[in-house]
């Protein structure tokens, strides 16, 4: 118990940033008009690759016997991947409506 106080002492300024930003988040996302969700969210999606490089970063600096860090870092590399891709093949499907049609 100790230690999770002394966490929170030592943590507190990026845990009311963390606090923040998930309600500024859900503020925004929420005025979102249906229409503009498909093309907003798929921008967002190949925004992902954040994530990817942030992943590949913790598992370079990672220790070799350190299963944890390493699992959560290809954890992340898989899910960051998956969601680019996600991103690319609702955008492509998206701008697919637009095009004319061959007769």
């Amino acid at each position: 118990m100790e230690n999770i106080l002394q966490f929170f002492d030592q943590h507190l300024i990026l845990i009311y940033l963390l606090i923040f930003t998930v309600i500024l988040g859900f503020e925004v996302i929420s005025k979102v008009p249906t229409v503009l969700h498909t093309p907003l969210m798929s921008g967002a999606n190949a925004i992902s690759g954040v994530v990817i490089i942030g992943a590949i970063i913790l598992i370079r600096n990672a220790q070799p016997g350190d299963y944890l860090t390493l699992t959560l870092g290809a954890l992340g590399v898989a899910l960051g991947m998956t969601n680019v891709m996600g991103g690319f093949a609702v955008t492509d499907r998206m701008l697919d409506m637009f095009k004319k049609k061959k007769k």
